[in-house]
């Protein structure tokens, strides 16, 4: 398994902020003990792919730090995280095309940021940067979703597409209020607080039955671990192991997968990625 990881991620912080450098932190210094990881510095993106999926005006606020949102602050040198971010989930579906398992251990998230806001944490949508980059190669895409907030980023950018399916489990309600139904290409389960592994692992595996019969060539996932029952800002009740089961599923299709980092705030971090990248790996 090969790990997408730059410590310049960790060089920007707001205290009492969830989406902390610790979360990233802590989870490099566990992995980085266990066997079969390797790390791998990424790469920035440039500007061209940012603007594959995000508008101009995006990209130059971003740049500028002209912008003002409460949870998604401007830090100095944000733009060259971002970007570093968005790299490394080029980086990794890359070596997915190449055979590899991959997974970007990055901060920040993306997948609230649309075609033209940031938002939810994030800056540039580093899934959909990396998947829109990926159909040069690919056919089709399916990305999947299983961060507890809905990716409002991701399927603004994705819907209508027919060349990518997005799929989504997420609390409902919570932030940020979108995904109630699926429409198109874009696949929604809205779930109730208080879910349980199993009742989540069923309709898991109903949403990757409908990935299945689209035939995706790449599978690209938004790896959040904010369903976790210990999370502080959520309430799903997943347990470590069920981020396992939830990798395996994922590799049992025998399809070249990518996954990256979105949310996930609990201090057990680090072992609930550790299960799902086992998993994958499976």
């Amino acid at each position: 398994m090969k790990i997408l990881f730059s410590p310049k991620c960790l060089e920007y912080s707001q205290p009492g902020h969830p989406e902390s450098p610790n979360r990233v932190s802590a989870t490099y210094n566990y992995l980085k003990d266990k066997k079969g990881f390797e790390f791998i510095e990424p790469l920035p993106c440039s500007d061209d792919d940012i603007l594959l999926v995000h508008t101009q005006s995006l990209l130059s606020e971003v740049k500028n730090g002209k912008f003002f949102d409460y949870d998604t602050p401007s830090f100095s040198n944000i733009f060259e995280i971002a970007r570093l971010s968005a790299g490394a989930a080029i980086d990794t579906m890359k070596l997915a095309l190449k055979g590899e398992k991959a997974f970007s251990l990055m901060r920040p998230p993306g997948h609230h940021a649309t075609k033209n806001s940031l938002g939810g944490f994030c800056y540039f949508n580093n899934i959909a940067i990396a998947s829109l980059k990926a159909l040069k190669q690919v056919a089709k895409i399916a990305i999947i979703d299983f961060d507890c907030h809905h990716g409002n980023g991701t399927e603004d950018i994705v819907l209508g597409r027919k060349d990518i399916l997005y799929l989504s489990l997420h609390q409902s309600p919570l932030y940020p209020g979108t995904g109630l139904q699926s429409r198109g290409n874009c696949i929604n389960y809205p779930l109730p607080a208080d879910t349980t592994p199993d009742e989540y692992l069923s309709v898991f595996g109903k949403g990757l039955k409908q990935v299945k019969s689209f035939n995706p060539d790449l599978l690209a996932v938004s790896a959040g671990f904010d369903t976790y029952k210990h999370d502080p800002i959520t309430n799903i009740l997943l347990e470590k192991e069920t981020y396992r089961e939830i990798g395996w599923m994922l590799s049992e299709f025998g399809k070249p997968a990518f996954a990256i980092l979105e949310g996930g705030y609990s201090r057990d971090l680090p072992e609930c990625i550790y299960q799902f990248l086992i998993g994958l790996s499976e």
